[in-house]
């Protein structure tokens, strides 16, 4: 079964996860995390999201933010493409570093973000790197520590997530670090690590419960939250997809995307398509795929086809074209 697009809906709170392809590592060592950090707080503040948990393993990592008025797609984008480039270069390594896709869930906040926040920020107790609340305090790869105000990430919306403890800082920390220690010996909550009815449910049994008793709710493996905040969601992210619709059933589409851009910027499409690498022709190609995207819908995979060139070099030359890449000299 071919997988659903992801929900990218502005506003919304995500729970990303990110893994190594076949379980391999993606941090070696304190160097690949800390520039990791420093270019997810980047990318987090360019996009205008909020970041308020996170956490980052030798083979994956968990990110809890608010996407802004963009959504994810494009600062997770320009993020991972450039740390699997660093990483590849760094490590004298080749090929994907991460799975296919990252895993993206879109959070009903009301009811799950306190819950998720906890969940996040207790992996590495999970995983046995840190064994005691104290410990966690002070531990560098886990946004626990920013929350207890003993290490310093300008980027992490950490007076929000407090805000919901409490309205002055010091009591609301505490609160904070008593409800994180409630949580220590919770174990792994499969429920909140992805979407669906029996996620947002609590577990088969309360799935099973509210049938019996007539109740019927929409639900969504991409969604964690009731029935209510799915058919909201649904709609949201339908109302973009009609009008990328409605711009395919014009003469809208690819072929015309690229005839219009080789026209501004005087270049041959049989250039472009022979895969030329010349500067400006992958500046165009940039922007064509920017156009697909946003005004179709279309995969990168598709854009690559067409524009003569690999779903990679396309990732690439999107990521450069939103981090203000420059391609005039040639």
């Amino acid at each position: 079964m071919p997988r659903k697009a992801r929900l990218d809906v502005p506003g919304a709170l995500h729970h990303i996860i990110v893994r190594g392809i076949n379980q391999s590592s993606i941090f070696q060592d304190d160097q690949d995390k800390t520039l990791f950090l420093e270019r997810l707080g980047r990318s987090i503040m360019d996009a205008k999201s909020s970041v308020y948990a996170w956490a980052i393993m030798d083979t994956h990592a968990h990110l809890l933010f608010k996407s802004g008025q963009k959504g994810i797609s494009a600062a997770m984008r320009k993020l991972l493409t450039w740390y699997a480039q660093y990483f590849n270069r760094r490590h004298r390594r080749s090929g994907h570093l991460f799975e296919n896709r990252y895993k993206s869930i879109l959070c009903d906040e009301e009811n799950y973000l306190l819950a998720l926040v906890r969940y996040i920020h207790l992996n590495p107790v999970r995983a046995e790197i840190v064994t005691t609340l104290n410990e966690l305090d002070r531990y560098l790869w886990s946004g626990h520590s920013v929350l207890m105000g003993n290490v310093r990430r300008d980027w992490m919306d950490t007076a929000y997530v407090l805000s919901q403890f409490g309205a002055r800082k010091k009591a609301a920390r505490n609160s904070y670090h008593m409800f994180v220690g409630e949580g220590m010996t919770m174990g792994r909550n499969t429920l909140l690590t992805g979407g669906g009815l029996i996620r947002s449910k609590g577990g088969w049994s309360q799935v099973v419960s509210a049938r019996r008793s007539g109740q019927q709710e929409d639900s969504d493996e991409r969604i964690l939250g009731s029935g209510a905040f799915v058919n909201a969601i649904l709609k949201e992210a339908e109302g973009k997809t009609r009008r990328q619709l409605k711009l395919r059933h014009t003469d809208k589409n690819l072929a015309t995307i690229i005839e219009e851009e080789c026209k501004k910027g005087a270049i041959s499409p049989n250039e472009l398509k022979e895969g030329s690498r010349r500067r400006k022709v992958s500046a165009l190609r940039a922007r064509i795929a920017k156009r697909g995207m946003d005004e179709l819908g279309a995969s990168m995979a598709e854009i690559a086809r067409q524009a003569g060139v690999g779903t990679s070099s396309i990732a690439k030359a999107v990521a450069r074209l939103e981090g203000g890449g420059n391609w005039d000299r040639d």
